[in-house]
């Protein structure tokens, strides 16, 4: 392999070691915060963690977006989201029945699906995302985010984060920090995947498919695992769900509002797969509002065909 190769991908690494801490750093620094100013933890769950597991998406596909790298910036939401309902459900489930919670499979999902399918209306309108769809997905996401708010105030959730793990003046410099590295995992990963990208002829669309969704949705994963571990089985449906209702909502709202981003018709293909597969959640936790073994072997199988698919493709 050619010595800058090997540089760019030292590179790639690094950049998803700083984005993978910096998304804890950020989450630790505005959690601790949290307690100490007394908000509720559902509203810390809909925004601190939420934002938190996706600033690897939103570092890498602003970035992308500012850079003039669009078609990294709309691969990486989709690799990203495939990757988390077929890998992360999928692993999740190989390793334990996942039960589903109504209000996530009443409310959430269908949400999920029904912003999807939005996203794919915008692309096939004009064969991109404007600028004003952009702003459209974020004002969705405002409104998303007022509506699951009011309704735990309605429902009486006065649960608190705990005591802070960190005093103030280090929460805000847990804080700049984890944006900082952020920020400069995000760049790393534009700049070297483009590279890696370019050296071994690979599409843009192909490097944000594969390499740096994947890479970008290790905090999903490990979100994931931990919650199974210590028996929270319904939170890996809940990362999962939000991450992904996020990565369109404000990744790619973000992104597109900054620059139009234009679709190839590969793109197109890859859209209507992510639909399919959100649908196909949605019936799965459906039929028994639960994931099981057979699920699980299914959503794994099915991602393993499409990274096939992508790279045949290519």
């Amino acid at each position: 392999m050619d010595a800058g190769i090997i540089i760019q991908v030292v590179l790639l690494l690094a950049g998803f070691v700083f984005l993978i801490k910096g998304s804890d750093f950020f989450v630790d620094g505005a959690s601790s915060i949290a307690a100490i100013l007394k908000v509720p933890t559902i509203i810390v769950g809909l925004t601190i963690v939420a934002f938190g597991t996706s600033a690897p998406e939103a570092a890498v596909s602003i970035t992308s977006s500012l850079t003039g790298s669009n078609a990294m910036a709309v691969s990486n939401v989709i690799g990203s989201n495939l990757f988390n309902i077929m890998m992360v459900i999928g692993i999740a489930a190989l390793l334990g029945d996942l039960l589903m919670e109504k209000s996530v499979l009443n409310k959430d999902l269908p949400f999920l699906v029904a912003i999807t399918v939005l996203l794919a209306v915008f692309i096939l309108i004009g064969g991109d995302i404007s600028s004003i769809e952009g702003i459209i997905l974020l004002l969705i996401l405002i409104g998303y985010v007022f509506y699951l708010i009011r309704n735990a105030g309605q429902s009486g959730a006065t649960n608190y984060v705990e005591k802070p793990k960190l005093s103030t003046p280090k929460s805000i410099i847990f804080i700049v920090v984890g944006l900082a590295g952020i920020i400069i995992g995000g760049d790393l990963v534009v700049d070297s995947a483009s590279s890696i990208a370019m050296a071994l002829g690979m599409s843009e669309t192909l490097v944000g498919l594969t390499i740096v969704a994947i890479g970008t949705s290790l905090p999903e994963l490990v979100t994931s695992i931990t919650a199974l571990r210590k028996g929270e089985n319904q939170l890996v449906i809940g990362n999962v769900i939000g991450s992904n209702i996020f990565n369109i909502l404000f990744v790619l709202g973000a992104s597109s509002a900054i620059s139009a981003i234009p679709i190839s018709s590969s793109m197109i293909v890859d859209t209507a797969i992510m639909i399919a597969v959100t649908i196909l959640c949605f019936i799965f936790g459906k039929t028994q509002e639960k994931y099981d073994k057979k699920e699980g072997f299914i959503l794994v199988a099915l991602f393993i065909a499409y990274m096939a698919f992508a790279i045949m493709r290519n």
